[in-house]
């Protein structure tokens, strides 16, 4: 994988997992904030992170992406390994957090990408193909899947997955 180094740039090793995840839309996350409030929310946002950090246990970083929505990149050395890695984050994303007295429990959905499939391992495409596969489980109900193939299943609209709000144009013909 390519990774900008001081004016160069550095090649990593392509067979590593890039995740995305998200313990929210869908799966409760918006019902917390809306039910028990923005604290509570923050306090569901700050035990997710912390679990997947300790789960990734510092092989790669972890990071949030905005809103409800995290990242990493963790080296594995085979394919095999994808399935328990997401088997162990699904179930860190998960785990009930208490905050205040209360017991929140979310949903996570998770989609990965094996870089060692794709022909040429970037972020950008393994991060794609990880949010593909984040939103098929998503559509289902929540869970975990790694992508399938090294062919992007969406299109984009204005640097975005088109589906996603902002992609389609107003009766201005501007983005909305």
């Amino acid at each position: 994988m390519s990774t900008p180094g001081n004016g160069s740039h550095e090649t990593r090793s392509s067979q590593q997992a890039d995740l995305h995840s998200s313990p929210g839309p869908g799966n409760g996350f918006k019902a917390i904030n809306d039910t028990h409030g923005h604290a509570a929310g923050d306090a569901v946002l700050r035990c997710a992170a912390c679990g997947l950090g300790d789960a990734v246990d510092g092989r790669g970083p972890v990071g949030r992406l905005g809103g409800d929505e995290f990242a990493a990149v963790v080296p594995i050395p085979a394919p095999a390994g994808v399935p328990w890695l997401l088997r162990g984050l699904h179930e860190v994303l998960t785990t009930p957090t208490h905050t205040e007295g209360r017991t929140l429990t979310v949903g996570a959905s998770i989609g990965a990408c094996w870089t060692g499939e794709l022909p040429a391992p970037t972020l950008p495409l393994a991060l794609r193909r990880a949010d593909e596969a984040m939103y098929v489980v998503k559509r289902g109900g929540g869970g975990w899947l790694a992508a399938d193939g090294t062919v992007t299943t969406r299109g984009t609209v204005n640097g975005r997955r088109a589906g996603r709000g902002g992609t389609h144009a107003d009766r201005d013909g501007g983005a909305a």
